[in-house]
């Protein structure tokens, strides 16, 4: 009998060049080593040097970084924008002005769809604004502007953010 030291001895069969061979190997038993880790599952361990701050303030700081980098992927994919260098400091100051503008004006629409007790998707509602189209007509010498049907959160973004929906067809 061997001594239990958390390795389990299995069999395989091997092909050797058209004849099969046994062979042993020694497989680490790892369900000692999961068991152990699995008080760890879903838990987050963040370095800080902020000692004024509390666990939960640390973790909704961390969270907030993670918004504020879901935004810049968000910008640069929705608004499809290329990267930018930036030779001068004021236009960097202005960049990241605008970054976090948009940054504060995203969080400030998504809180007042939740506080209307609405959810909506980021991604599908700017999709639907992007849908939102109107083209001018010239009709017996009269000009109007004709709008597309309002899709989806697009009537959501704009009731929440207390901007009427123009008329579907207007007079010029």
């Amino acid at each position: 009998m061997e001594p239990d030291c958390g390795v389990q001895r299995r069999s395989i069969r091997k092909c050797c060049r058209g004849r099969a061979a046994t062979a042993s190997y020694a497989a680490p038993d790892r369900k000692p080593t999961i068991r152990r880790e699995e008080r760890y599952d879903g838990k987050w361990v963040i370095q800080t040097d902020r000692t004024d701050l509390s666990a939960e303030d640390v973790a909704l700081k961390y969270k907030e970084l993670w918004m504020v980098e879901d935004m810049h992927r968000t910008g640069k994919s929705v608004l499809e924008t290329r990267p930018i260098y930036h030779k001068c400091d004021e236009t960097i100051r202005g960049h990241v002005f605008c970054s976090f503008l948009a940054l504060l004006l995203r969080t400030e629409l998504l809180r007042r769809i939740e506080d209307r007790g609405e959810r909506a998707e980021w991604a599908r509602m700017i999709s639907d604004l992007e849908a939102l189209r109107h083209t001018e007509v010239v009709h017996q010498d009269q000009h109007f502007l004709l709008r597309t049907d309002v899709r989806g959160d697009c009537a959501t973004a704009f009731q929440a953010a207390g901007v009427a929906i123009p008329p579907t067809v207007q007079r010029l």
